[in-house]
């Protein structure tokens, strides 16, 4: 009877006000939740150190572990995850990372950077649940696109508030992080609440984009193995470009001088940015050809990261000025990025009628670039310690560039010809296949029934 309420209102609602509406929320959501993790880059903890390790350095490996640990559950968790507990999520997660950053500007140094850990715990799986609300729609491009670009403009956003509490309002680093959070924890739990008001999907929209499940362990092997080629390329090109973002956003007041710059700098390039992508991804929405979309997708990521590449490569000859830098930095890095995070992998379940989810997909990418962040963080500073932040990033872009490039490129060729095989034979992709026989079609409506019961 609830679905059908649902399913209903959903019905008398016009497209463009449930986008507005949707994507509006679920844009502050995430926006709140950068506010909750991001502001401590703002600062750079001159002269300070951790066991003969800057501090910053060792400040932001200790976040990642926890990240990156939250990534490693939320390969389960978020695959599993039911409707009825993503509010309980939300606000357990935000509560947890406001007491953290409490505890970061309480406890005396160098023990504070434990508290840190437990902030990224608490955020790691937030994009997973808050995508869940939007997934397995008609209109989850234009939704995606407007929740992803969240990324580009409150990064930008974080570091200014940063700032201005650093420079303007004279709060020390160590206490800024948590006042921003003390803004955005109830903010985030009243959007959290506002989320699940949001209609469930029509049938119109499950027959345009396939019925999102949540997938069990052996679910989610399978699906791996069916889509391994691609997967792979995929998931080695997110690892660089996670870690070439995260460096960038983590350490840019090193590899720049801010001094240069306004404090509000970041929040207006990545603006701009962000309503490029934002045009980008929404004329993307008008076709529903999915194999299109993810082509275009792809072609669009190998322009942006071979342009980051040029630039490295030519950075001393063009002596671009540090506004133009930066936002093609935030353009191309994020071109390629949020794709990834947001309609990609959306449009390749609906393309190959995948019975999953996209929570999957994104939270493993994510626990695999978020490892090689870690890693690439360790090795600086223990094996180079004292090498130019600029020169460093530099030739990070370089190669990285080149790398995700003929990542791209190998994606795109399977994928044309994994579509031509699709619509010949569709059970070629099939989790249960055709091999299994009698067993398989029993097996197969089984999990029909069990799918149809837990739709997202």
């Amino acid at each position: 009877m609830e679905s059908s309420l649902h399913r209903e209102r959903r019905k008398d609602m016009p497209d463009w006000i449930f986008v507005l509406w949707a994507g509006g929320t679920a844009l502050l959501s995430y926006s709140l939740v950068y506010a909750l993790r991001k502001p401590f880059t703002a600062a750079e903890f001159e002269g300070l150190q951790v066991g003969g390790m800057d501090y910053k350095i060792a400040v932001s490996i200790i976040q990642l572990l926890g990240y990156v640990t939250a990534k490693l559950l939320g390969i389960k968790y978020i695959s599993e995850l039911k409707p009825e507990g993503r509010l309980k999520f939300i606000i357990g997660s935000a509560a947890l990372s406001e007491i953290a950053l409490l505890a970061f500007g309480l406890l005396p140094l160098p023990y504070n950077i434990a508290a840190l850990f437990f902030n990224g715990l608490s955020l790691g799986c937030m994009w997973g649940v808050i995508f869940s609300f939007l997934e397995g729609r008609r209109t989850t491009d234009i939704l995606a696109s407007i929740m992803g670009v969240s990324m580009a403009l409150s990064s930008g956003v974080a570091k200014s508030m940063g700032l201005y509490a650093l420079n303007s309002l004279h709060v020390s680093e160590f206490w800024m992080p948590a006042l921003i959070g003390a803004f955005a924890f109830p903010l985030l739990c009243v959007l959290g609440w506002t989320m699940t008001k949001f209609p469930k999907p029509t049938e119109a929209d499950i027959a345009s984009r396939s019925v999102r499940v949540t997938l069990d362990g052996h679910q989610r092997w399978m699906l791996f193995r069916r889509f391994m080629p691609v997967l792979l390329m995929l998931f080695a090109a997110n690892l660089l470009l996670t870690v070439q973002r995260d460096v960038k956003e983590d350490f840019i007041v090193c590899i720049i001088d801010v001094s240069t710059i306004s404090s509000w700098a970041f929040a207006q390039i990545d603006s701009i940015a962000t309503l490029v992508l934002l045009a980008t991804f929404a004329l993307l929405a008008t076709t529903y050809d999915h194999l299109k979309v993810l082509c275009v997708l792809l072609i669009l990521s190998v322009a942006g990261m071979g342009t980051l590449a040029v630039i490295a490569a030519n950075f001393e000859q063009m002596n671009l000025p540090v506004t133009i830098w930066l936002f093609l930095q935030s353009l191309c890095l994020d071109m390629a990025y949020l794709s990834f995070q947001t309609i990609f992998f959306e449009r390749f379940i609906a393309c190959f009628k995948i019975r999953g989810n996209v929570g999957f997909f994104i939270i493993t990418i994510d626990f695999v670039g978020y490892m090689g962040t870690l890693a690439l963080l360790v090795f600086k500073e223990v094996y180079a310690s004292h090498v130019n932040w600029t020169l460093f990033y530099n030739q990070m872009s370089i190669y990285i560039g080149v790398a995700c490039c003929l990542a791209f490129v190998g994606s795109l060729i399977y994928m044309i010809r994994a579509s031509r095989r699709f619509r010949k034979d569709p059970d070629a992709f099939s989790l249960s296949g055709k091999a299994s026989g009698e067993a398989g079609d029993k097996e197969d409506k089984t999990d029909n029934n069990y799918l149809m019961t837990n739709v997202i």
